[in-house]
C-alpha cells in the first residue's frame, strides 16, 4: 500500500509552499539540496512545518488543492495546531556534512 504526503515547507521569511508527494523523505531531500528549479529554489523554502499523510492519492492531491486555496491565516492555523513553534519537521533526517 503506497503513501502519499501533503506537505508544507517555509523559510525564515514565512512564505509557504504547499506540496504533495510519494516519498517524503526523498522530496524534502531534493527542496533542501535546491535539485528542482522552481519557487522554493527561487525562495530558499526548505523548512517542513506540517505534514500529513494518506493512502489514497486522489485525496492527497485535493487536500493539496483544498490546502493551496486557504487564506494565509487558515494555513498559519493548520501549522500551528501541529507545529506551534515552527520547528523544521525534517531537521535529523539527513546527515549532516563534517
Amino acid at each position: 500500500m503506497n503513501t502519499y504526503y501533503v506537505y508544507i515547507l517555509t523559510h525564515y521569511s514565512k512564505t509557504l509552499y504547499t506540496g504533495v508527494t510519494n516519498d517524503l523523505v526523498r522530496r524534502i531531500y531534493e527542496h533542501k539540496q535546491k535539485l528542482i528549479p522552481g519557487f522554493t529554489h527561487k525562495y530558499n523554502i526548505d523548512r517542513l512545518v506540517y505534514y500529513e499523510e494518506t493512502v489514497d492519492v486522489t485525496e492527497a492531491i485535493a487536500r493539496e488543492k483544498q490546502i493551496k486555496g486557504w487564506l494565509r491565516v487558515k494555513k498559519i492555523a493548520l501549522i500551528e495546531s501541529m507545529n506551534s513553534q515552527w520547528h523544521d519537521l525534517s531537521a535529523d533526517w539527513f546527515d549532516k556534512p563534517t
